[in-house]
């Protein structure tokens, strides 16, 4: 049981298979799209026993000449020192141009492994097999990779497609619960921002999606994915329409951030920065009441959280909402929803504004 999407970007497009059972069918997957048998596995030290021996298996069955490496779990791992081990492998085993790098794993190993790919040799080609729902449905389509810095998230990076994408909704069922939800946020997300009807399917089959349905997760998925694909091949390098799948990341990546990305899941300061964000729309008279609540009654229905801690400040968040990446010339770019299903960028609210909406989410 398999999808084969397809994003299109020109000599950078790329299929994207959505499925059952892809984590054994890797090496046959991915040898179209190898130019050299050198390929390294970045995983992270988790899932290297869960994961790793089938993709292993599979890749060597393929002919191809595999090297392995895990990092410590976790998005504090996202940084400089595993950046800088990852290359350490690379050179080590010495991969070239035309060698493949496998991102195995969730948001944070996608990120990081992408980011080496990157800087490697000015660039190599490398494949996401992402292995949370967060990831899946979000960050592994789209190309953006990642390291944080301690003032602020994703601060070093660079855009760098992948040349493909393996989605196996069966590892969604390794997860435990708090990590299937947080994953969620990224699909009820994608439907305020330009998808209605994606929004009443996650408000129709949030049962059978929590339960991890096949057919349903590969339907959700897919409807996820093409409306990211859709978005990534109009504005490939966020100049402009990409800037909406930051709806309430502004808020989330200040939250993360001051807290040390250690207390939330991404997708749970994400639905914290959703709330806080449609309740600033709502106090501009930009979004009705009737869709604040409908938005927030799915929120709790799906168990995530929507409001800040109170062992946090407005104004430490305001002062780390300023450090993200999304500010331009000193001012907040935000995104704010007009209605289930649209949304639009904003870089002239008062903080005063600002701030009154973060009070409200206490």
């Amino acid at each position: 049981m398999a999808r084969t999407l397809r994003v299109e970007l020109g000599d950078n497009s790329y299929p994207l298979v959505v499925g059952t059972g892809l984590l054994n069918r890797v090496g046959d997957l991915l040898t179209p799209h190898t130019k050299s048998n050198k390929v390294l596995i970045v995983s992270d030290t988790f899932l290297k026993a869960r994961y790793m021996p089938v993709v292993l298996k599979s890749l060597e069955d393929a002919g191809l000449d595999v090297s392995t490496i895990a990092v410590p779990a976790g998005e504090e791992n996202k940084s400089l020192t595993q950046f800088s081990d990852i290359q350490d492998s690379l050179v080590e085993h010495q991969l070239d141009r035309g060698s493949t790098l496998i991102a195995l794993g969730g948001g944070v190993i996608g990120d990081l492994a992408g980011f080496a790919a990157a800087v490697y040799m000015r660039g190599i080609p490398y494949v996401q097999i992402p292995t949370t729902l967060q990831a899946q449905v979000d960050a592994s389509v789209g190309g953006k990779t990642a390291i944080n810095h301690p003032k602020g998230k994703n601060l070093i990076g660079a855009f760098h497609q992948p040349k493909l994408v393996l989605i196996d909704v069966r590892t969604l069922k390794t997860l435990d619960e708090r990590d299937i939800r947080a994953g969620l946020i990224e699909v009820i997300k994608m439907g305020v921002i330009r998808d209605e009807p994606l929004f009443e399917m996650v408000e129709e089959n949030l049962d059978a999606i929590l339960n991890l349905e096949d057919a349903t997760l590969i339907d959700m998925i897919s409807s996820a994915c093409i409306n990211k694909a859709e978005i990534v091949a109009k504005d490939e390098k966020e100049s402009g329409l990409r800037m909406v799948l930051n709806y309430g990341h502004t808020f989330g990546h200040a939250l993360e951030a001051v807290t040390h990305y250690n207390r939330y899941r991404h997708g749970e300061a994400v639905s914290i920065g959703m709330n806080c964000a449609a309740q600033l729309a709502v106090n501009l008279g930009m979004f009705s009441e009737t869709d604040f609540q409908r938005q927030h009654t799915l929120l709790k229905r799906a168990k995530l959280p929507i409001a800040f801690p109170p062992d946090l400040t407005p104004e430490a968040l305001c002062a780390a909402m300023y450090l993200d990446k999304k500010t331009l010339g000193g001012k907040l770019r935000l995104i704010l929803p007009t209605r289930i299903g649209e949304v639009v960028i904003r870089d002239d609210v008062d903080d005063r504004h600002v701030l009154e909406a973060i009070l409200q989410c206490f």
